[in-house]
C-alpha cells in the first residue's frame, strides 16, 4: 500500500482529543490496537473482562495513509495496553503513543521476534508469521496481568489456549511443506510471504513486481511482462496469492492470465473481512484456501 501521510492533522488530532469528551473508562483493563487483526488477538487473550478497541476495522482503511481522529487519541490515552505493528506499517500509532501524556504498555510486535526492520526488504506483515503471533499472545497475557493481577493467570490460560491453536495451524503449515515444497507461487503484494515461505513455496513473481503493487504504483512493463510469463509455460505458478484489498488494473490483469490459464487464486486481506472476529478462524479459512488449490493441481 501506500506511504503514510500524516502530519498538521495529526496535531489537530491532538488538539481536539483534549477538549473532546469520552465515555468512562471500562472497569476491568483496556486493550487499543492499531488493526482489528491484533484486536482480535487480544481479545482472545483478554477474554469478557477486557474492552478492546482497534482503530482500524474496516477492509477499505489503509494503515499506511489512515489519519488518526480525536477518539483515537481518547482511546489510546485511557488504555492499559497499546498493540500495533510497527515497522513502518502503522506509523500513526507510534504519533498516538508519544502524544498521549499516559503511557499505556506498548507492545510493539515487530520488536518481538527476530525481524529486521532495517533490511531494505524488510516484510512489514508480521501477522502472517504464525511463531510471532504466539510471542504476542504471550505478552499480551504478561501485559494485562501486570495491570490487572487478580486476572493474572486467567490471561495465562488463555494465551496457551491460543497458542495451542496456533500450532494446529502450523501444523497445517508444515503439511503444504511436506506436500508442495518448492512449488512455485505468485503474489501480487508481500502480504502473505511469511506464510508461503514457512510452506516451503517459492515466490516467482519480480520482486520489483510486488513492491509497485504496494507501493501504489505502475510496475515498469517490462516487469508486468516478466509477471505474466509466471502464469505460462512450463515453470506455471501452481496458485496466484492476491491482496483483496489492493487491487487495480495491474492485479485484475495478473488475476486474468491466471483465469486463462487454469492457474487458481487465493485471496487474502489485511484487516478481518466482514463477519470474522477472531484471529485463527480467519487464518484457518485461508491457510485452508491455498491447501485448496494447491492439491488442485
Amino acid at each position: 500500500m501506500a506511504p503514510l501521510r500524516t502530519g498538521v492533522a495529526f496535531a489537530a488530532v491532538v488538539l481536539l482529543a483534549a477538549c473532546s469528551s469520552a465515555p468512562a473508562a471500562p472497569a476491568g483493563p483496556s486493550v487499543v490496537a492499531s488493526t482489528d487483526v491484533y484486536g482480535a488477538i487480544a481479545s482472545a487473550i483478554g477474554g469478557s473482562t477486557v474492552q478492546v478497541t482497534s482503530i482500524i476495522k474496516s477492509p477499505d482503511a489503509d494503515p499506511h495513509e489512515y489519519e488518526p481522529t480525536p477518539s483515537d487519541s481518547l482511546a489510546v490515552s485511557r488504555a492499559n495496553v497499546f498493540v500495533y505493528n510497527g515497522g513502518g506499517y502503522d506509523d500513526f500509532a507510534a504519533k498516538l503513543l508519544d502524544a498521549t501524556d499516559a503511557k499505556p504498555i506498548g507492545i510493539v510486535v515487530t520488536a518481538l521476534s527476530d525481524f529486521d526492520t532495517a533490511a531494505p526488504d524488510f516484510n512489514e506483515h508480521a501477522w502472517y508469521d504464525l511463531p510471532a503471533m504466539k510471542k504476542l499472545a504471550d505478552h499480551i497475557a504478561t501485559a494485562l496481568g501486570s495491570v490487572d493481577q487478580q486476572g493474572a493467570n486467567r490471561y495465562l490460560d488463555n494465551a496457551k489456549k491460543f497458542d495451542a491453536q496456533i500450532d494446529g495451524l502450523i501444523a497445517k503449515v508444515a503439511t503444504i511443506k511436506a506436500e508442495h515444497a518448492g512449488a512455485r507461487v505468485a503474489i501480487t503484494e508481500p502480504v502473505p510471504d511469511y506464510l508461503l515461505q514457512a510452506a516451503g513455496l517459492v515466490i516467482a513473481t519480480p520482486p520489483a513486481f510486488a513492491k509497485a503493487v504496494e507501493g501504489g504504483t505502475d510496475p515498469p512493463a517490462a516487469v508486468v511482462t516478466a509477471n505474466l510469463a509466471t502464469f505460462t509455460g512450463p515453470g506455471q505458478v501452481a496458485v496466484l496469492v492476491e491482496n483483496a484489498q489492493t487491487e487495480g488494473p495491474t492485479t485484475t490483469q495478473a488475476e486474468q492470465a491466471a483465469a486463462a490459464n487454469g492457474v487458481p487464486v487465493v485471496k487474502v486481506t489485511e484487516t478481518l473481512p466482514v463477519g470474522v472476529t477472531d484471529y485463527v478462524t480467519w487464518m484457518n479459512r485461508q491457510v485452508d484456501a491455498l491447501v485448496a488449490a494447491l492439491d488442485a493441481r
